[in-house]
């Protein structure tokens, strides 16, 4: 303090000037601290003169109010410049629109993970491997079906029968077939394995 200890009162780390108008110095990490901003920015706007430093017997610091008052005029110019230019104006709204939009397609994407993670949505990727896994359980059963008749023809020689027969295991096949269903925990697997996180499938059955 430039007039002594009976213009302020020191406290601990802190310092509370009680005569209006003593001049305040102060650090470019103090100027930091105020405005948020960056010592580089900081640096800038003194370059450019919006900013000035005054040179003390502790070396060349901010005088407070100064500064302080020629940061706020630049950033109310800063704002008439923006409202008086009708590019900028446009490049605003422009870029608000793009946030909305994004926003909107965050929501989305959480939609459809949160519907995946119920297992009310499949991936095209998983609905391929789920298709996968019936045709495998068809070929299986296919392949299967002379071993299951090979005794049992053996001992037909009227081609009709030997039709019937046929015909009886492929309806048994088909049967079997028509109530085949993906293996839910298999999908469950998948999911978390994507997510990294514990899946609960099926839940909340009353949302869409």
């Amino acid at each position: 303090m430039a007039k002594g200890e009976k213009n302020a009162v020191l406290d601990k780390n802190s310092v509370y000037i009680l005569q209006a108008g003593t001049p305040v110095f102060l650090k470019t990490a103090d100027i930091c601290a105020i405005t948020g901003k960056s010592n580089q920015w900081i640096g800038q706007l003194t370059s450019q003169g919006t900013l000035n430093k005054t040179k003390t017997k502790h070396g060349s610091l901010y005088e407070l109010l100064p500064n302080i008052k020629a940061y706020c005029e630049m950033l109310e110019e800063r704002v008439e410049e923006r409202s008086d230019n009708p590019d900028i104006q446009k490049l605003e709204i422009e870029k608000r629109q793009a946030d909305v939009k994004a926003k909107k397609i965050k929501t989305t994407m959480l939609d459809y993970e949160m519907k995946e993670l119920k297992g009310k949505m499949h991936r095209s990727e998983d609905v391929a491997s789920m298709t996968a896994d019936l045709i495998y359980a068809i070929r299986g059963a296919m392949l299967a079906l002379p071993g299951r008749l090979s005794v049992d023809l053996a001992g037909i020689s009227d081609p009709a029968e030997i039709s019937a027969r046929i015909q009886k295991e492929v309806y048994l096949l088909m049967d079997e077939l028509s109530s085949y269903e993906y293996d839910p925990e298999k999908y469950r697997e998948r999911v978390k394995e994507r997510y990294g996180r514990d899946v609960t499938l099926g839940a909340d059955d009353d949302d869409e």
